[in-house]
């Protein structure tokens, strides 16, 4: 029998690969300056063998998030797909070296390599990437162990997923499974544009889950509105516990018709990757321990203060003594 998991992942499993360049390589290798562009396989695996010494890590966004919940003291896992080739062997390897049970073993004999994210680092400090999504884009309802999901506490889902039919498929069979094993599950509404091509079945998505956690240009895309307030108005008859960011701005909450907003501290980030999957990580570690809404929150904003404090985005501290010396544990 499988132990019972506090928090349970699901989406793209992704290797970070990140190295510094400088403008002539971007320039000779064709590589957009500061933005995230996909690539097709070949492309993909030419960038990834020009990267000079790369620092790798499994990642993926919902695996972030699994990671950083994971050093808190969450016990974890994570469901997603990658091939038995080298990179798929590190993925593996890589997120069991930090306790985080990875049920899904690589895949073989699948055309597809395993996905990567290179990440080109100018000396200015842009990063540009080029993301191949690869295998773990075909995830689908035969990956979705039912051992693992009958016993999880909190089912966390990448939004992501839905931009392939399997994948979308394998959400809803993850969700059913877990709550049919009275876990609650929530979903990360990923990006705008994801939102914005699949806003009728994210909709209906919201009506179904426990929790739905987003920015507030997600929010505002989901519902169309103008404001955060007016699109959370909304999604607040959609589902009564929703969470939003906003930059500088208070994180809002609003769980069983109470609504919070938590004060942030403005700080210039020396890099923002991650902030969205550290703050999900502080505030379903909160979530799993009872916290109320406001330690949550708090937990979300230093994790995620953290994270943009320095390059990558895991954390480098150990975040749990932030929430001690902030007076949370």
């Amino acid at each position: 029998m499988t132990p019972p998991y506090t928090l349970v992942g699901i989406g793209n499993a992704i290797v970070d690969a990140q190295s510094g360049c400088d403008d002539g390589f971007l320039r000779d290798n064709a590589i957009e300056k500061g933005i995230m562009t996909l690539v097709d396989q070949e492309r993909g695996e030419a960038l990834y063998h020009a990267m000079q010494e790369p620092q790798q890590s499994a990642g993926g966004s919902v695996a972030n998030t699994i990671a950083g919940a994971g050093a808190l003291g969450a016990k974890s896992a994570f469901i997603g797909r990658v091939k038995d080739d080298a990179l798929g062997q590190f993925y593996d390897k890589e997120l069991r070296s930090h306790n985080i049970a990875f049920p899904n073993r690589p895949v073989q004999g699948d055309d597809m390599s395993t996905s990567r994210s290179m990440i080109f680092v100018s000396p200015d400090g842009e990063r540009s990437m080029n993301t191949f999504l690869g295998i773990s884009a075909e995830l689908s309802p035969a990956d979705i162990p039912q051992v693992v999901l009958g016993n999880g506490e909190i089912l966390f889902i990448e939004g992501y997923l839905y931009d392939k039919p399997a994948g979308k498929a394998a959400i809803h069979e993850a969700a059913t499974r877990c709550r049919a094993g009275r876990g609650m599950a929530g979903v990360s509404l990923s990006d705008p544009f994801c939102v914005e091509r699949h806003r009728d079945d994210f909709k209906k998505l919201v009506t179904e889950l426990d929790f739905v956690i987003g920015n507030h240009h997600e929010w505002m895309s989901l519902y169309q509105t103008q404001t955060l307030d007016e699109a959370l108005a909304m999604a607040s008859q959609d589902c009564d516990h929703i969470v939003a960011t906003h930059s500088d701005q208070p994180v809002q909450i609003i769980h069983k018709g109470k609504h919070v907003r938590i004060p942030v501290t403005a700080t210039i980030p020396v890099d923002a990757t991650g902030a969205g999957d550290q703050f999900a990580a502080g505030y379903l570690y909160g979530l799993s321990i009872g916290a109320p809404p406001e330690v949550r929150g708090k937990m979300g904003i230093i994790a995620a203060r953290e994270v943009i404090s320095h390059f990558g985005a895991r954390p480098d501290r150990d975040v749990s003594k932030l929430f001690a010396v902030a007076g949370l544990t």
